[in-house]
């Protein structure tokens, strides 16, 4: 596990080390002991399971691509968790992403354990058929740790439902006669998918930060001025104004979450700036993410990147640096990119007073304490893009039952499953001193270490 990761969950459990009305049939040296198990247990993976796939490309030549699945923790179900295809991919990052999926699925009481793939390539660099055969080989390298009851990748950065198809169509071919239609999330409609799954991980990411400001920090005005809170300050101070927002990353999660905001009728949203890979696009009055989203959808995903561009998308914008988005002076900044985007070099240049982090891990645990200790609230990954692994779940049943929701259906059980987490999760918050991350992980790492120690898995 990458060590901010496994930090916060030692503090978490360092927290409830001394809260006696947890695990309270633990007592003095016993405690420590079992407390001592629960580090060692959640801060390494169960299994590590590399290998380097052999791929015949199209001119004829013979590469070999690292790949990997992590396992970190199984104890509330199988393994779960997405495969992406990035040149970053690396092992201590996959570890990492695996231990916080353990605990986003604990925190939203979904009955799935964490994991995570990674294939280490530039997608762009390779045909369809050579993608293909990307897949085809990740699944048999690996097709003996895979399954419907033992881990259940999904779609992540660079792989979407086209490789999913692939995957669960190569599963179903190694495995003639099996179950297949949960070996694999995130797949087309058609194949077994579920409606509303590409959305699920952006409508969530908003719905996150809207329930928290127009939902709950309104109902709970009276109280909230009360608390002698930092972050209930900031809430409150963003309660009715017109908030400016930007969007760094504009793929699959952010156009979604951006169109979101744009649409949100609870909210005064005015989005002034959105960035990718190449450029930042900044308009103070407000820019036009419906023709952005269009566009991107006919340009292989990029933003306009030149006048000539942003004439035919028919969108007014300033062309800025792609990393001039994390220090514009905005209220709140959505970081649905990459990980660790906001580190200890550019923390400071950082204005937003309210960060939604729709990527994994985009927040280093420096820039975080930093940020904290200003009074940004900071919407952590776990809590706020677990839209995609819940939607995840529904296909899962979905496809082990052979019955089928509406979209309707499924958004309204994805608002409601994370309604309930903050129903729990926000008045910890507020009424606390700690950061909501402290609190999401105090939260997870209770119901792990619960039935890790139910399970008698302590001693």
């Amino acid at each position: 596990m990458a060590s901010s990761t496994s930090k916060i969950v030692q503090e978490s459990l360092e927290a409830l080390l001394d809260d006696k009305s947890f695990l309270p049939e633990l007592t003095g040296k016993t405690r420590e002991k079992a407390f001592t198990s629960l580090v060692s247990i959640l801060s390494t993976p169960n299994h590590v399971n590399k290998s380097f796939l052999r791929i015949a490309l199209e001119n004829g030549k013979v590469t070999r691509v690292p790949s990997f699945r992590v396992q970190h923790n199984n104890i509330l179900g199988p393994y779960k968790g997405g495969i992406r295809f990035h040149e970053s991919v690396n092992e201590d990052e996959v570890a990492n992403l695996a231990s916080l999926m353990t605990l986003k699925n604990a925190l939203h009481e979904v009955p799935f354990g964490g994991g995570k793939g990674g294939v280490v390539i530039n997608p762009r660099d390779y045909s369809d058929k050579e993608l293909y055969m990307i897949c085809k080989k990740y699944v048999q390298y690996f097709s003996e740790i895979l399954g419907p009851d033992k881990d259940i990748p999904a779609p992540d950065v660079g792989t979407g439902d086209r490789e999913m198809d692939w995957m669960m169509g190569e599963y179903k071919s190694i495995r003639p006669g099996s179950s297949y239609r949960g070996s694999f999330t995130g797949k087309s409609v058609i194949n077994g998918g579920s409606l509303g799954r590409r959305e699920a991980t952006g409508k969530g990411v908003y719905f996150t930060f809207r329930y928290m400001l127009h939902n709950f920090v309104k109902d709970q005005k009276k109280w909230l001025s009360e608390r002698k809170n930092i972050f209930a300050g900031t809430a409150l101070d963003h309660m009715d104004k017109t908030l400016s927002l930007a969007f760094q990353g504009f793929g699959n999660v952010g156009s979604v979450a951006a169109l979101e905001a744009f649409q949100c009728n609870h909210l005064n949203n005015k989005i002034v700036a959105v960035s990718d890979r190449n450029v930042t696009l900044y308009n103070s009055d407000g820019l036009d993410i419906p023709g952005l989203v269009k566009f991107t959808s006919s340009s292989g995903g990029d933003l306009p990147v030149d006048e000539e561009q942003l004439k035919e998308a028919e969108v007014k914008a300033t062309i800025k640096d792609r990393d001039d988005v994390l220090s514009l002076n905005v209220d709140v900044l959505f970081l649905v990119a990459l990980e660790n985007q906001v580190y200890q070099e550019n923390m400071k240049q950082v204005k937003a007073n309210i960060i939604v982090e729709g990527a994994n891990a985009p927040v280093t645990s420096g820039a975080d304490k930093y940020l904290s200790e200003k009074g940004v609230i900071i919407v952590p990954d776990i809590l706020a893009n677990a839209g995609g692994v819940i939607v995840s779940y529904f296909e899962w049943l979905q496809g082990r039952e052979t019955q089928f929701f509406t979209e309707e259906e499924v958004f309204k059980r994805l608002f409601d499953k994370m309604k309930e987490t903050f129903d729990t999760i926000f008045p910890q918050f507020f009424g606390d001193p700690f950061p909501l991350r402290q609190n999401c992980y105090i939260h997870a790492v209770m119901k792990i270490s619960t039935i890790l120690y139910k399970q008698g898995k302590l001693y």
